[in-house]
């Protein structure tokens, strides 16, 4: 379906009754909408290939819905910090243009250690009726990147790509192959067990789930989704990944180092599962509701191993895989610094050799001059899927940031001055401050006091010279404003949407100087490079990549409210920095 016009748009989805809200993004009416557009093509060098063109949107308002190819999202430009000088786009220096990748979730469909069967009490983490195309989807991701000649606002090529963790879902070799495999290049058979057939549960006859092979009354095909015979042998066919044109880094995310993101490791039980030929197709309601407590309470773990040992429930006996083993956080960096998952760089993809046992796994990288990244571990192997920071950790960041700075503020406000060269800094991590309040201990330090994000944020404010901290696991847009009383230690958090949920984003974050003592940070998300309207009988890797937005966006479980509002998508973030 080709674009439409976006008058003709707004004509045809009101007849439809499709909320204003969405098709404006900010309740603009359409003629403000079309300046507000006119006004941010004036400002780029281009937007095609991004939201700031056209955007995923729905049609109709109940049931089943089609996405078609809707008004793009125009800039919005953020003041909360600082004011933006009137000449700053004639002055405009570009310092780094990069892309975040976030919450990819590349998943063995197939797996023994997975929980689907609790998808009715704790939703989309449980099973997600697109999830068995993920990798196919990561692929499409990596594709629109290499489509794009830079960033939007600047027209600076990208100088790297950045995972911001839960690059697999249920950290098993198999995801970190596919993974790897998609941001590096080559060829993905993203199926384990039987070969020859998918033995997951949307084919074990369950009317728990959605079975696209089938027609059946199950809560999805009930819901409107279609029936489509063949998807699933289609799902697992061998692909093609071009891997990434531009060096990539990666951030660890919870799901890269526990079970289904939230269980602790060890439990032996657990960790025979992922390799066994025992799959759990459902469980009984009591079973069920002890499992996910577990899922939220690590002291339930003892009795979530019981009902797991039991062998009650509906059983599927599937093809063992040892591929499906999970792996330790030393596994998961040494796999990184193989030679042969070097791809466009660098070797390690941000790890070095200091971090391949498994225990500190930050670093510094650098974005381009006068600019570093700092790529933080803010998971827990305590379990849980919210995080913190370890105070070894924390002292290390205090450290490269203080020895970076011409000046920095201590506990008590003063001012502490070095004789040293302002370097500009942007972190990076999977949790957001608001989601870094889990305080158990990590048992690769077991000593170490953990230590929240509000913590993290005051000590992110002694010093000026930080810029933002961009950051994952929430499933949803949001930007906010780290104000301080002295406007040069405010900084910005930028916390994007998953790949694996609707609406499936990644973010363009450009740096400009702009001359007037202040930096601007352009932020514009793009989606995957696949038709916003499906072919139900397109079996190829972009008609699959497809499918996965619109089941994503259809899935029973989505939160529309992930998409975040209008200053959380296409902004511009204005920072008092003297000097710049």
């Amino acid at each position: 379906m080709a674009a439409l016009n976006r008058r003709h748009f707004l004509r045809t989805a009101g007849a439809a009754g499709i909320g204003l809200a969405w098709a404006l993004n900010s309740h603009l009416p359409a003629s403000a909408l079309d300046r507000a557009l006119a006004r941010t093509a004036r400002r780029a060098v281009t937007t095609a290939g991004t939201t700031l063109d056209t955007v995923a949107t729905p049609l109709g308002v109940t049931g089943y819905r089609r996405l078609a190819s809707g008004p793009g999202w125009p800039l919005v430009v953020r003041t909360d910090l600082a004011a933006p000088g009137s000449t700053r786009d004639d002055r405009r220096t570009p310092l780094a243009s990069f892309v975040q990748f976030t919450d990819l979730h590349v998943v063995d469909a197939q797996s023994p250690a997975r929980f689907e069967y609790l998808h009715p009490l704790i939703g989309a983490g449980a099973f997600r009726p697109q999830e068995t195309l993920s990798p196919l989807g990561a692929s499409a991701l990596v594709r629109k990147v290499n489509s794009l000649p830079g960033g939007p606002f600047t027209g600076r090529p990208f100088d790297f790509v950045v995972t911001t963790g839960d690059n697999t879902d249920n950290h098993e070799h198999a995801e970190l192959d596919w993974f790897l495999t998609a941001l590096n290049g080559g060829a993905i058979t993203p199926n384990t067990g039987d070969p020859a057939r998918y033995e997951g549960v949307q084919a074990a006859g369950s009317d728990t789930y959605w079975n696209p092979d089938t027609a059946r009354n199950d809560r999805y095909q009930a819901a409107g989704f279609p029936v489509l015979p063949g998807l699933l042998d289609a799902a697992i066919r061998q692909f093609q990944s071009p891997g990434l044109g531009v060096p990539w880094y990666c951030t660890f995310g919870n799901h890269d180092d526990s079970v289904v993101g939230t269980l602790p490791d060890g439990l032996p039980i657990v960790d025979a599962l992922y390799t066994g030929d025992r799959k759990i197709i459902g469980l009984d309601d009591g079973a069920t509701r002890t499992l996910a407590a577990a899922m939220t309470d690590p002291s339930r773990a003892l009795d979530a191993a019981a009902v797991l040992a039991s062998g009650a429930g509906v059983i599927r006996t599937v093809t063992p895989d040892d591929r499906r083993r999970p792996f330790s956080t030393a596994e998961f960096v040494r796999e990184h610094l193989d030679p042969r998952r070097t791809g466009p760089g660098p070797v390690g993809h941000g790890f070095t050799a200091n971090n391949a046992d498994g225990v500190d796994v930050f670093y510094t990288f650098p974005i381009a001059p006068g600019v570093t990244g700092i790529s933080l571990d803010t998971t827990t192997l305590a379990g849980l899927a919210d995080g913190s920071i370890g105070l070894h950790q924390y002292s290390w960041l205090e450290k490269v940031l203080r020895a970076n700075s011409s000046r920095y503020y201590d506990w008590f406000g003063g001012l502490v001055r070095q004789s040293v060269t302002d370097e500009l800094f942007v972190l990076f991590s999977h949790h957001s401050s608001g989601t870094m309040g889990n305080l158990l201990p990590d048992r690769r330090r077991p000593l170490d006091p953990r230590l929240d994000g509000a913590t993290l944020v005051n000590l992110v404010q002694r010093f000026p010279n930080v810029l933002a901290w961009v950051n994952g696991h929430t499933h949803r847009n949001e930007i906010i404003a780290h104000r301080h009383a002295e406007p040069t230690r405010s900084f910005w958090e930028i916390n994007t949407a998953s790949h694996v949920d609707f609406p499936q984003h990644a973010r363009i974050i450009e740096i400009t100087a702009n001359g007037d003592g202040t930096v601007s940070l352009f932020t514009t998300l793009v989606e995957a490079d696949s038709p916003y309207q499906v072919d139900y009988d397109d079996r190829s890797p972009r008609g699959l990549a497809s499918l996965y937005r619109e089941l994503s966006f259809n899935d029973l479980h989505a939160n529309l409210a992930q998409v975040g509002a209008a200053a959380d998508h296409n902004t511009e973030l204005v920072l008092s920095v003297p000097g710049r």
